[in-house]
This record gives C-alpha cells, structure tokens and sequence, in this order.
C-alpha cells in the first residue's frame, strides 16, 4: 500500500503509529481548518496513515469524478457503521446486489407525480413554522433558527415518509421527536470519536450513552415498526388507501383532503425476486428516509436563512423574485412544481450557501479493489485496496482555483456558464450513490424559503456561525439571526 501511494504527499508518519501527532490536534471545530492547511501544503490530494489504516484526502474534481461515477466502488467508510444500530443496512449504509436492489425500488418514490401530492405537506409545516417564529419575530432579539427549523423538517419528512403526523412543531408525539434529535446528536459526537465506533469499548467506556441509546433506538423502532404494521394491514384489507380509487377519481379523506401516498406505500407495494420486502426491510428504509431528510435539510435551510440575514442585498433581490413567481404573502398564487422550478435565483441562493456550508462536508468510500486512475496533471495513480478515500466537499466548495471571490456569498456565480468540472460541486454526490432525494429537498426547501422570506426580514442579529463536524454539518453557537415581521 506505501508503494503505490508513494507519488502522494502528506504529514509525517511515525512508523507504525502513523500520522497521530497531527490527528491529535484535531477537534469536530478544527478539522475545517487542519484539512485546508494540509491542502495548501501537500496539493489537493494527499495521504495520511493513522496505525494501519491509509486515508487519502481528495478535493481534485478530476479524481472525485472517475470514483464517483464507478459503479464498483460504492461501498460506504466504515465511519457509518455507528449508523448501524438505527438504520440497519438500508440505502445510506449498504452495498452490493441489496444496495442495487433497493435503489431501484425506491426511485419511484421520487417520481415528480408523487412529489407534486407532497406540496401540501411542505406548505402545511411551513405555515405552522411562520407561526412559531412569530413570537420571536421583535426586530431585537437574536435566535437560533436551526431548532425551529429542524422541527418543521422533522414533520415534513415524517408525513411524506410514513403518513403520519409526529408534530415536531407543536410539541405532539414529544417521545418520538425526541429520541430522533438525542439520537441523532449523540452519533455526530460519537461519529468522530473513533475508538467508540466499536460497540463493545463502547458499551465499556461509555455505559450510560450506551443505555441512553439503545432507550432510543427501542422508542425510534417500535414507532416505525407501529406505522409499518397498521399501514400495511390497512392495504391489505382495503384498496381505499390507494391514491387513485377504483373508478380513476381521486380519493378524499374525512377532513375533505386529497390522500396522497407515502414513501412507505412504494416499500410496502414492491418486491425484491417476487417477494415482498418485510417489516424489517421496510423499517431499515423509512428509518434511513427519516434520518437523512431531516437532518441534512434542517442545516443547508439554517445556514441559508443565516447567509441571507447577513446579505440584505440577496434578500431582497430574492424576495423580488418570490413575489413576481408566487405573489405576495397576502395574495399568494397556487405553488405547483412548475412555478417553483421558476425560482431561479433562489436555487443559486440554496446552491450558494451549499458551497460555503455544505451538509455534508466530507463524504468517505472504502476501496475494495485497487482503483487505477489517469489524471491530467498527475498521470496515472492507484488507490490500493484496502485504502479510505475522503471526499472534502467542504474542501472543494472554497476552493480559489475554481471560485472567484470564493469566501464571499455571491448567488450569482451560479447564474453564469459553470467555469468548472461538474464534480468540482457535489453537496449531494454524485454518480450511481447520488443523493435519491435531492429534488425532494430542493422544493421543500424552496416551499419553507418562500413562507419565511416572504413572511418576515431576516436580520444580521447574534454571533458567526463556527461549523462543528459531525455527520451532519453544525455550528457551535447554533445559526444565530433576527426576524422583524414584514409589512402586509
């Protein structure tokens, strides 16, 4: 493995210890600044070995595309395995015939069809969201916009994952909600305590985390396993809950809304081989939909409302746009996914604060094989077997090669032909493990921007975000900002 990386720089590496007078000094907060001083030091690819484990950092676009794009490598670091427990092998976590396998059953879930029936759901939660900020809405006083937010993208996905309403917002299923956050908390810190990524030494270091959260995998699961068995029996009983009715009219409940399909209905009406998935299955899925679609949302829409508080010139000029596509907040025109798409400044705004503040900063793959690659600066390489490949999106999104001005937040570089490889910018991947969701979070994210910009001025009130690594991107000091209520 020395030899075939021999053409990589790195940090010195003590012989059998590796590089741990570097990975010593790195905290969730300094990791940002530790990996772009390796960067400009060794290029942006380079090696490190910690004990017998070689990483190899790449922020080279041209590298990230031939892995990216391979359909052998897509086996996930074995980072995620602390992921296990909650979302067993489903789509985030798994590889292989079961990862192919899922993904193909899942995709139509995604269908626009299917999303244009969950617009209401995105408008229903945003509503309620403008309504909880309201009493924070003085023009004084500064918030942490990210809990409020991350309430609303709890309900959201709960309803267009499994038909249920778990009221993040409104304080309604409290145990549920709360285990998802406590869960999903406890492991951005344990994702990077490495040697609590066993769970025996965790189970030994670490007793009361340890009971705390198999209480909450206990409380998480039963819920799932709950809506996967009353839905599932409700099917089989009755065509009722189908979206179209027998005579191809659309079906309405009792409160005289249109019924609309669940990302679980698509899992409990398809089969693998003739079979059909099991609860088990089906579990593993909805819970990786649960926690992929809230936490990643919940963050790119914080930092988003924080950049444009403290930009009054793009928040203008994107409440200009919100008002000539949907109308004024009291004579707003019906969101269909057509108008949305119409939003155009909008997406670069998202895709903007997405460059600066990614989600996911860093993505990691396991190479199984020894990947040949050919580069046009550096010639041929390999990445030998047994080797981790990190992806800094972080690293690439602030890189000055390819991004004029690039610690400023200008929309507008996204308005203009890309200047850049297409895998220079991967916020949501790319290649066969991209994102599945990406569109779905696009317009939920463009639905709730859409309520709050158009609902009240954002202002530059509290401190600067410090972002904190976990597996999902965080700010120590939350994402502070102040809300002054707009004229009618």
């Amino acid at each position: 493995m020395r030899k075939a990386v021999t053409n990589l720089g790195g940090p010195y590496n003590i012989p059998l210890l590796g590089a741990l007078q570097w990975a010593y000094g790195i905290t969730p907060k300094s990791i940002f600044q530790k990996s772009q001083e390796l960067r400009k030091k060794y290029g942006k690819l380079f090696k490190f070995w910690i004990f017998n484990r070689l990483a190899i950092v790449s922020a080279d676009a041209e590298l990230n595309e031939q892995i990216l794009t391979s359909g052998t490598h897509i086996t996930k670091n074995r980072l995620y395995e602390v992921l296990h427990d909650w979302l067993g092998a489903g789509l985030l976590t798994s590889d292989g015939q079961k990862w192919h396998s899922r993904r193909r059953i899942i995709t139509p879930a995604f269908h626009f069809k299917i999303l244009e029936d969950f617009l209401d759901v995105f408008k229903q939660q945003s509503e309620i969201l403008v309504d909880c900020l309201a009493s924070k809405a003085d023009g004084k006083t500064a918030i942490d916009v990210y809990s409020f937010v991350c309430g609303a993208s709890l309900d959201i996905i709960a309803e267009t994952a499994m038909g249920t309403n778990v009221k993040a917002q409104t304080g309604g299923t409290k145990q549920y909600t709360k285990a998802v956050k406590e869960m999903t908390n406890m492991l951005g810190w344990r994702f990077l305590q490495v040697h609590l990524h066993n769970e025996i030494i965790f189970s030994i270091l670490q007793p009361i985390k340890k009971f705390k959260t198999k209480r909450y995998l206990c409380i998480m699961h039963e819920f799932t396993h709950n809506v996967i068995k009353t839905r599932r029996n409700a099917l089989e009983t009755s065509m009722k809950d189908s979206i179209l009715s027998t005579n191809g009219k659309e079906e309405y409940n009792d409160l005289g809304t249109k019924k609309r399909m669940a990302l679980l209905d698509v899992l409990l009406q398809s089969s693998i081989d003739g079979q059909p998935l099991t609860n088990e299955d089906i579990r593993e899925e909805v819970d990786t939909f649960m926690f992929e679609g809230h936490d990643t949302t919940a963050t790119a829409l914080s930092c988003t409302l924080y950049l444009l508080a403290r930009h009054p010139r793009v928040q203008r000029k994107l409440l200009q746009e919100i008002e000539d596509v949907l109308g004024k907040a009291n004579n707003p025109k019906p969101m269909t996914l057509m108008n949305l798409n119409d939003l155009k400044y909008m997406e670069c705004v998202i895709k903007e604060s997405m460059r600066l503040l990614p989600p996911i900063p860093f993505i990691a793959r396991e190479i199984k094989e020894d990947f040949k690659y050919k580069h046009s600066s550096r010639g041929e390489g390999t990445l030998p077997a047994g080797s981790e490949l990190i992806i800094g999106i972080y690293m690439m999104g602030s890189d000055s090669d390819y991004y004029e001005h690039h610690t400023e937040f200008l929309p507008e570089r996204f308005q203009q032909p890309l200047r850049w490889n297409n895998f220079q910018y991967t916020p949501f991947s790319a290649g066969p493990r991209n994102c599945i969701g990406q569109k779905f979070a696009m317009y939920e994210m463009k639905v709730v921007l859409t309520h709050i910009i158009r609902s009240y001025e954002l202002l530059p009130f509290g401190e600067n975000i410090e972002p904190l690594l976990g597996i999902v991107l965080r700010s120590s000091n939350g994402m502070q900002l102040g809300l002054k209520k707009r004229a009618s």
